[in-house]
This record gives structure tokens, sequence and C-alpha cells, in this order.
């Protein structure tokens, strides 16, 4: 993984980290020990996808660029089906508080993807290779630079 892509994976799981802290406190003190293992586990199961998401991602972007968009999709469209199976079999479950567990797992996503969103606005990735300025130097007089 590449020093840019480890800093936004970080960038995002930060504060999606510290949401689903203070989600597990308020699930702690609105549903007791339930909602805050419901919130613990809604954190952990969003932030393991998005983070698995990403990782594939950036692989793939770097070593099939021409799937890169395509993958995108069926990525976006994986990580769904994994939840909805997650939710399928946890649909009956008194092990937590399945209200604030669905809370909790719909907000640490979108803080994670608002946090990507704004990890990619900030990064400083070039689109072109800019040449060496000793090349442009070099070149003789009345040749196309």
């Amino acid at each position: 993984m590449q020093s840019n892509d480890a800093r936004t994976l970080l960038l995002c799981a930060v504060p999606a980290a510290i949401t689903g802290g203070v989600a597990a406190v308020v699930s702690a003190a609105l549903a007791g020990g339930k909602g805050a293992i419901g919130s613990v586990v809604g954190t952990l199961l969003s932030v393991c996808i998005m983070a698995m998401g990403y990782y594939v991602l950036q692989r793939t972007a770097r070593q099939l660029p021409h799937l890169f968009q395509a993958m995108g999709l069926m990525l976006y469209a994986t990580q769904f089906l994994l939840v909805g199976i997650f939710l399928a079999v946890f649909k009956h479950t008194t092990l937590f508080n399945t209200k604030a567990f669905g809370l909790t797992l719909l907000v640490v996503t979108l803080v994670w993807i608002a946090a990507q969103t704004r990890a990619h606005l900030k990064a400083k990735i070039l689109y072109v290779e800019p040449e060496p300025a000793d090349a442009k130097k070099s070149a003789p007089a009345g040749s196309p630079s």
C-alpha cells in the first residue's frame, strides 16, 4: 500500500472509530448495555467493510486500471450485499439492540464516506508526471517540447 493510500485509510478510519465510540456511549445511555454492544458491532462492521473495500479498490487501480470504474461499482454492490447478509442473519437477535446497531452502522458509514471525500479533495495527487526541469533546458532550439 502506498503512503498516500495508508494516509487516506487512516484519515477515514479515525473519524469513523470516534463516531462509533460516541454512538456507543449514547446508545449505552439510552438503551443500556445491549445498545452499547449494538453500536460497537455496527461500528466494527462498517469500518471493516469500508476498509476492505478501499484496500481492494486501490489494489485494483494499481494492477488493473482499466477495470477501476467497473470494480468500484461491483465493490459497492458487494459491500451492500455483505451488510444485507449480516442483517438477515442477525434479524431477530437478542445479543444487541438492533436499532442502535442500525443507526450506528448508518452514521459511521456516512462519516467514513465524508472523511474519504475530504481526504481525496485534500490529497495532492498528480494526474500527470511533470517533466524534469533539465529536460526543458536541454531540448534543442526550435524543437517542440
